[in-house]
């Protein structure tokens, strides 16, 4: 797997251009919001914002600028769930998930320390990830860390249905294309 695999993947997942009115991020075409695309120097309609400016957009914001790419050196895989993640929900709650997930299986700070859910991928978080995957490399670990964090995110979904009937116009299709 490589990170062009990764992006092209989300961009297949994204799609065109899409302008519901429950989506409070507005307009989007390949998942990039007109906010995000602006930011980047984008002027044009979002109708016909380029294919490989959203696949710019998402290297540096959504994988390398997050520290995924540092991920990706442990673990492709890991990486490549956690860059999508954080396209659909940012990649801060992404590694707050990932933080929350690994400090539930550090077997009461025994095979790394209790990390601080804060979204900022650090050494701590890098160094208890290696060292998950060290530890269960032979009980189907990386396996069992992907379905939690795909768990994580469907609560995640689940919980902003709950707080804002707006996304549950989106919440069967986020499941559907990012959490299975």
């Amino acid at each position: 797997m490589t990170i062009d695999e990764i992006i092209d993947g989300i961009l297949r997942r994204e799609g065109g251009f899409v302008d519901n009115p429950d989506d409070p991020g507005g307009a989007t075409r390949w998942g990039i919001t007109e906010r995000t695309a602006r930011r980047h120097g984008y002027q044009g309609a979002m109708e016909e914002l380029p294919r490989e400016l959203a696949r710019d957009i998402y290297l540096k914001d959504f994988y390398t600028t997050p520290g995924f790419d540092r991920v990706f050196e442990i673990s492709p895989r890991v990486a490549e769930e956690l860059t999508d993640t954080g396209v659909n929900i940012s990649p801060r709650q992404a590694t707050k998930l990932l933080q929350d997930v690994l400090n539930s299986y550090n077997r009461r700070a025994t095979d790394y320390p209790d990390l601080e859910v804060d979204g900022v991928l650090g050494s701590a978080t890098l160094e208890a990830l290696s060292a998950y995957l060290d530890k269960r490399r032979h009980q189907d670990g990386l396996l069992v860390l992907i379905r939690s964090l795909n768990a994580a995110q469907i609560e995640y979904y689940r919980e902003l249905g709950k707080t804002n009937e707006r996304y549950e116009t989106f919440l069967y299709g986020w499941v559907r294309a990012r959490a299975i």
